[in-house]
């Protein structure tokens, strides 16, 4: 069976990380925070209040790149949380891979309000509108409201899987 590969997208403060290790835990498998892949001088920038470039970003995706492909040439599924913000950003990460996108999507006021209240974390609710201003909203992705509990968007999220993988078989 080949192995599945989700990437959890959206904006800073969407809820990537949280829905991401409770999507993985649901489905009993691997969660990898994008996150934890930047390099220390993008983590300078951000704190800084510095948006990321595309340049700026090149190694980081490619960083995650590496391990999508690691875990589905094993044969092994996978969570991941990236912003993902662009197509291009979405055709590097899926190159010769098949990923399933879910997109988390909510408001701007909602998303500032979330990132206020974010203690230990690089990325400021200042940033917030270069964020917005760089989404391209995938087509085709599993899309869910960040109004709703995590828990409910985890149930919802497999919810849409399970009906792709009937309509698969």
């Amino acid at each position: 069976m080949t192995a599945m590969i989700i990437v959890v997208m959206g904006v800073a403060g969407a809820g990537k990380s949280t829905i991401g290790q409770l999507l993985a835990s649901e489905l009993c498998c691997e969660f990898l925070d994008g996150d934890s892949l930047h390099p220390p001088a993008n983590i300078q920038k951000m704190t800084t209040g510095i948006p990321l470039t595309d340049a700026d970003r090149a190694p980081w995706l490619a960083a995650i790149h590496a391990r999508i492909v690691e875990s589905f040439e094993r044969g092994r599924n996978l969570v991941v949380a990236c912003s993902a913000l662009k197509q291009r950003y979405r055709n590097t990460l899926s190159e010769t891979v098949p990923l399933v996108w879910v997109y988390l999507r909510g408001s701007a006021e909602m998303i500032r309000t979330r990132l206020l209240e974010r203690q230990h974390h690089f990325m400021r609710a200042n940033m917030l509108a270069s964020q917005f201003a760089d989404l391209e909203e995938p087509a085709g992705a599993i899309t869910i409201d960040v109004a709703v509990a995590p828990s409910d968007a985890v149930c919802q999220i497999v919810h849409v899987l399970h009906s792709k993988q009937a309509k698969a078989s």
